[in-house]
């Protein structure tokens, strides 16, 4: 999975006015049944893909692969997916921004992309071998990613200036939100792995279909850009460092803390399961309340760095605080023996994971080399997420096995909190940013 910083933060371009610019005297607001949109489509979107990364894909590899070989055929999957979401959201984004289709750029990938994802997810549901699984995650990342690119653009695009920072709070909340119905969802429905895996896209369809219907939404006008050139295929994950060095040092410490961040995502299942030897019946509603605690930690790290960053006006000293928090949290799931040691690791992790996210969307948007390339920017930012996602699982099964046997979380997690700790101090060298 991708999880795609949010684009609200970047400036539209002015060339695709999509509504009348508001006045200085009476700023027109947004309509409240776009704004709902945007929050469900973020929802939906982020529920069909954070589930199986989070719960219901190691679940489904255990089902068809003997107990020693899962934590490697989990991560051949989870690698090929991430990697394809890698290329496909900075491309899709591109793609896009040039659609002159009459229904509008935005509302082909919205509905075309989420349709494919949820194919995508039918296949995982009901194939019976490691490469069925490949395939289907392949395709669901594909679509999801473009439905992905698309929904964080609807910001810039749709939502006047005044008012963004509200509408991206909300918006920005929703992805918590779905890692706890995600969760339960897997819960409710452990008995039954299509449903785990369908339902969530059933939402996620709902949602975009929602959003579809309520927005506005203008073809790109024809010669605005360049064709989509190979030239312009690679330039969409390409921003020079040399130029931009803040956005060079930014990527790098991004890249790193979500390093560490991947080895809780994608292995927490398996650690319940090894570690702490719960059954494939248990281990759902044991995440369940894992991600919960998790999520109030986020929501309550978020609150409080957005507005301690803010009203200091200083972004890098609560990157280096929050990203050495995760560094901690994993440290201590590195030694957690019990569910109660899992229980206040993760806790640490959320809390720190808050703290970061709430102060890294600001720094990001402060860094951007080109306001009026802001899709393609965050998407070339958005590998930075990305790419830990395919190249975690790709080292986990070397690591795991360090010692012999394929338990060794404790290397694992290291492995994380080192990454986390290295990012932190990448931050330290931006130079436009206190």
């Amino acid at each position: 999975m991708a999880v795609t910083p949010d684009a609200s933060l970047g400036a539209r371009s002015p060339e695709f006015p999509l509504q009348d610019a508001p006045s200085p005297e009476a700023p027109a607001n947004a309509p409240a049944k776009l704004v709902f949109g945007l929050g469900f489509a973020q929802f939906g979107v982020y529920l069909a893909i954070l589930t199986p990364v989070m719960v219901t894909l190691a679940l489904r590899v255990s089902q068809i692969v003997p107990d020693g070989d899962r934590s490697a055929a989990l991560g051949q999957v989870l690698s090929v997916g991430a990697l394809l979401a890698m290329i496909g959201n900075p491309v899709f984004g591109a793609l896009s921004d040039r659609t002159t289709s009459r229904f509008g750029r935005r509302r082909p990938w919205l509905v075309g992309g989420m349709t494919a994802g949820f194919a995508g997810l039918l296949i995982v549901a009901l194939g019976s071998s490691v490469l069925t699984l490949m395939l289907g995650w392949a395709l669901a990342q594909l679509g999801i990613n473009a439905a992905l690119s698309a929904l964080t653009s609807c910001i810039p695009d749709l939502i006047p200036e005044h008012q963004r920072a509200r509408v991206s709070g909300i918006v920005g909340m929703m992805m918590s939100f779905s890692m706890i119905a995600g969760s339960a969802l897997a819960n409710a429905f452990s008995g039954s792995m299509a449903l785990a895996f369908l339902i969530p896209g059933t939402v996620g369809l709902v949602s975009v279909g929602y959003l579809v219907a309520v927005m506005k939404d203008r073809p790109a006008r024809a010669g605005a850009f360049e064709p989509y050139s190979f030239r312009e295929f690679l330039r969409s994950f390409w921003v020079d460092p040399r130029k931009h060095p803040d956005f060079a040092w930014n990527f790098a410490g991004r890249f790193l803390v979500f390093t560490g961040a991947s080895c809780v995502t994608s292995y927490q299942v398996y650690f319940l399961m090894d570690r702490l030897g719960y059954s494939d019946d248990d281990v759902s509603g044991k995440v369940l309340v894992g991600t919960v605690a998790m999520v109030v930690a986020i929501v309550l790290g978020s609150l409080l760095g957005g507005q301690l960053s803010d009203r200091s006006g200083r972004r890098k000293p609560y990157v280096l605080g929050s990203s050495l928090v995760m560094a901690l949290s994993l440290a201590l799931l590195a030694s957690a023996q019990s569910f109660g040691m899992y229980i206040a690791a993760v806790i640490v992790f959320g809390f720190g994971e808050g703290l970061y996210l709430s102060v890294d969307m600001a720094l990001a948007a402060a860094v951007l080399p080109n306001p009026d390339e802001s899709a393609k920017d965050m998407g070339v930012l958005n590998i930075g997420n990305a790419l830990p996602q395919s190249l975690v699982p790709i080292v986990a099964p070397g690591l795991l096995a360090i010692g012999g046997g394929s338990g060794n979380y404790g290397a694992l997690f290291l492995f994380g909190a080192v990454a986390a700790m290295l990012g932190a101090f990448a931050i330290q060298f931006i130079r436009s940013v206190k």
